[in-house]
């Protein structure tokens, strides 16, 4: 018997279809049957491809014990986190509080009457383990405490929304330009200090982060820490690392350990995205190493393959978890994907093995077992061993690994299709390995930083195939996601749903931008952002506080406090992204409204900058572009040779018509200097710009 949830679009939500649990979706009709029944409401958030969430499912929440108190004393709420990041941001934020750290499955309990929590957790499982209490004795712990410590919870409840309240009231701040002068260099020396690789815990792309520190190199700010050098570091730990799928393509969620060895094999698009952008960075940024190259190349393989609809959106992500064979009860992590000694001594000769063990990291011993899995043989993840291009004989055993996996060569196989749930991975006659479960979604805001990367790649590299992937996806987005007017988040085979948030808007004007500065149709590209733009303002932009809302406020089911996120995470904060947008439409428009609203912005989010630059690289960035904005107007051909070099905070207009004897104009602000009479010239003026004092 099914429960309400078999009825969602949501992969996430329809896995928890069949749980004995009486779950609801977040609506207003569940949060008033709460109220009216004085139940307190367990929140649960995840995403289809968390491992932890999956755990979770098959245990406590599949247990009858667990569901008949649950059904009886609380009012159970699935979201899908990647439906609702607005839902998901507001009781991150408690959890962190609670606990001091976050993580997905989100569990809190909610007061009834104002939404308000009182307690947060992530995984619990069904009997006390890992030093966890079982989750039967917590729900009746909490229950009692409900029921017995209504004063208590009262001022408990008060003190988590009051800090929620605080979060979100930020000083309008202003600050000289020689004190953002000084923010700027404090910020890239925190960053760098993140991303410099250490011995301890686990390991994530941290992509902002190293975008923002890339970008600011070029200051040469006093540091014992060589920037360049770091970047690269963490180029080759992501490009070499067990992270990258070095047979299929595609990037994994992170790494369980610091030597970048061992992932959580889920592979998410708004990582690749990110990441596809970063590694063509360095490689015009003059770091040219060839598992760069070959990682990104590999990377849009995949996508193509396995990611991409035939419509030509991109779908959301793909499992950590598959199934070893057709009758196996549970799925295993890392199964698709490493290798046992034994399985690659039968599939390799002897030269293969020998060659590719002095390029990765195999051997008998293996350097991973999944601790759920039956299995006692050691598998291999793969990670090379040094930088620098692949061996011929490696590169034949990669791809004998490739038909192990796929049961076909990568030159035969254009198109894997997905295996949209655990039944169609079992049920499906695959020639090679049953493959991990994708979530088909399209999400605006994943497809987007995809298309950024894509266009950056294909600036950088020329490939047509990268830009003819970001363009089908772009235009999928503006020719389907637009109902009554209004940009829409989701689409479910075919079907738009959830009105966008302020990361769908920010990153898919961004990838509009992006298109624009390498597509000879830019004026097509330009036009669709400008347009966009109004809408984004219309809806969520804050005329009182500056900077933009998460969501609008007619949302389904009302949301305690109306966030304007500004941190980063796995992705970049919507509005430092959409201040550096507004700076290059201010360029790109001559439209001064735009400026008007960037400075507003980072007014609003300069006192967050000032006391926790680690929080907020998205927003350093803005601030860069604010004051090195640079417009450079000169023909097509030039434009190309400029966008295979690295110039982070310039925009370019193709401009046929040009001062007599010249090649270029380049306008830093408000001022253009003397016209460019040769190639030379040009690119000084354009170095210089990027390096000018901070003065308007």
């Amino acid at each position: 018997m099914t429960n309400r949830l078999a009825l969602s679009q949501s992969l996430y939500l329809r896995k928890h279809a069949e749980n004995p649990i009486d779950w609801w979706y977040w609506c207003d009709e569940a949060l008033a049957t709460a109220k009216a029944e004085d139940k307190p409401v367990f929140l649960s958030i995840g995403y289809s491809s968390c491992h932890w969430c999956t755990v979770m499912e098959g245990e406590a929440f599949s247990d009858l014990a667990i569901a008949q108190y649950m059904n009886a004393n609380f009012l159970p709420v699935k979201v899908d986190r990647e439906e609702r990041p607005d839902i998901d941001s507001i009781y991150m934020q408690v959890l962190q509080m609670i606990s001091g750290q976050g993580g997905w499955p989100l569990n809190v309990f909610l007061s009834p009457e104002n939404l308000v929590p009182f307690y947060a957790g992530t995984y619990f499982p069904v009997e006390p383990r890992y030093g966890r209490p079982g989750f039967l004795q917590v729900l009746q712990a909490l229950r009692g405490y409900y029921d017995s410590e209504k004063e208590d919870l009262r001022e408990r409840s008060s003190a988590i929304l009051n800090s929620l309240q605080t979060s979100t009231a930020l000083q309008f701040e202003n600050q000289t330009e020689s004190e953002d002068k000084e923010l700027l260099e404090r910020g890239w020396k925190t960053c760098i200090g993140i991303v410099t690789p250490n011995d301890r815990g686990n390991s994530f792309p941290m992509i902002p982060y190293t975008q923002f520190a890339l970008g600011a190199n070029r200051f040469n700010f006093e540091s014992e820490c060589d920037g360049k050098q770091v970047c690269r570091r963490r180029g080759l730990d992501l490009a070499n690392g067990g992270i990258f799928d070095h047979v299929g393509g595609g990037f994994h969620r992170y790494t369980v350990d610091p030597t970048w060895t061992v992932p959580h094999f889920e592979k998410m698009l708004y990582d690749n995205g990110q990441i596809v952008e970063y590694l063509a960075n360095l490689w015009s940024a003059g770091i040219k190493e060839p598992a760069f190259k070959r990682s990104i190349d590999l990377t849009v393989k995949w996508l193509q393959r396995e990611m991409t609809a035939s419509e030509g959106y991109f779908y959301a992500a793909q499992d950590a978890d598959s199934f070893t064979n057709s009758k196996a009860l549970e799925p295993e992590e890392g199964a698709f994907y490493v290798w046992s000694y034994q399985e690659l001594q039968k599939l390799l000769t002897p030269e293969e093995l020998t060659e590719l063990q002095q390029e990765f990291t195999v051997t008998q011993e293996g350097n991973f077992a999944d601790s759920a899995s039956t299995e006692t043989i050691a598998q291999n993840v793969l990670q090379r061993r040094n930088p620098g291009k692949i061996s011929s004989l490696a590169e034949a055993a990669l791809t004998k690994l490739f038909i192990a996996r796929y049961g076909e060569t990568p030159l035969a196989l254009n198109y894997f299709p997905p295996a949209r749930d655990n039944q169609e991975a079992k049920s499906s006659n695959w020639k090679g390995r049953i493959p991990a479960v994708t979530d088909t979604k399209m999400i605006v805001a994943w497809n987007s930083l995809m298309i950024s990367g894509l266009a950056r790649a294909y600036a950088v590299f020329k490939v047509p195939s990268y830009l003819q992937l970001a363009t089908k996806a772009a235009n999928f987005i503006l020719e389907n996601q637009f109902v009554d007017g209004r940009l829409h988040r989701i689409n479910y085979a075919g079907k738009p749903d959830i009105f966008a948030q302020s990361e769908d808007y920010a990153f898919l004007i961004k990838a509009l931008l992006d298109l624009q500065s390498c597509c000879s149709d830019r004026q097509y590209w330009l036009e669709a952002a400008v347009s966009l733009q109004e809408e984004f303002d219309e809806f969520l932009w804050s005329m009182e506080l500056g900077g933009y809302y998460n969501s609008t406020s007619n949302t389904r089911g009302e949301l305690i406090i109306r966030e304007r996120s500004y941190a980063d995470n796995a992705t970049p904060s919507a509005n430092g992204i959409a201040i550096a947008n507004l700076v290059r439409l201010a360029l790109l428009t001559d439209n001064l409204q735009y400026l008007n609203f960037a400075e507003q912005g980072l007014k609003a989010f300069r006192s967050v900058m000032s006391r926790a630059p680690q929080a907020c690289p998205s927003l350093l960035n803005a601030l860069d572009w604010y004051y090195h904005s640079t417009l450079v107007r000169t023909t097509q051909g030039h434009i190309n040779s400029l966008l295979a070099s690295y110039f982070p905070t310039v925009v370019f207009a193709n401009q046929p018509e040009l001062p007599e004897n010249s090649i270029g104009v380049v306008c830093q602000g408000f001022k253009c200097l003397p016209a460019a009479d040769s190639w030379e010239k040009l690119l000084k003026q354009v170095q210089q710009s990027q390096l000018r004092e901070l003065k308007r």
